[in-house]
């Protein structure tokens, strides 16, 4: 047999060599997220998202043969290295950090509730009570010092008694 019978080419492929391709695929797309690092599957920024999403989108496509195996592998490291990079500069630049990820945002401090921030981060009242229930056990929003919306979308609440 040979390594055209095992891989095939362009849209005709069969079991075998779709089977073949999302073998190597698996172990093509591993060593991605071993490169891009840890925090684009666990941290879930926008930053990270998109990483995850545009990998998502392009590492099929060879396994069918909707584009070609290698230029999408070598495209996919490409953005993987420059997800990296700026991962890198963002961790020691706070201009790029706040660039590239955002800033956290207070949504109530000082007995104060941020009406804007709420409508802007499409946030209710009882999203926070539901926070502050999860992480500070407590029943209702103001009864915690401050919470935060941060750049993930999560909700991070400071406990005026912790």
């Amino acid at each position: 047999m040979t390594s055209a019978t095992w891989w095939g080419e362009g849209r005709d492929l069969d079991s075998l060599q779709m089977a073949v391709r999302a073998f190597v695929m698996f172990f093509v797309a591993l060593a991605l997220v071993r490169i891009s690092g840890r925090r684009s599957f666990a941290r879930r920024s926008a930053f990270d998202n998109i990483i995850v999403i545009i990998l998502g989108a392009v590492l099929s496509r060879p396994i069918y043969g909707g584009s070609p195996f290698w230029p999408v592998v070598a495209g996919s490291g490409v953005l993987v290295v420059i997800h990296r990079v700026i991962g890198i500069l963002a961790s020691r630049f706070p201009r790029v950090e706040s660039v590239v990820k955002g800033h956290s945002h207070a949504l109530w401090r000082d007995g104060k509730l941020d009406e804007r921030g709420m409508v802007r981060y499409e946030l209710s009242r009882g999203d926070l009570d539901a926070a502050v229930r999860a992480q500070a056990h407590r029943s209702h929003y103001t009864d915690v010092g401050e919470i935060y919306v941060e750049t993930s979308g999560e909700l991070s609440i400071v406990d005026i008694d912790a």
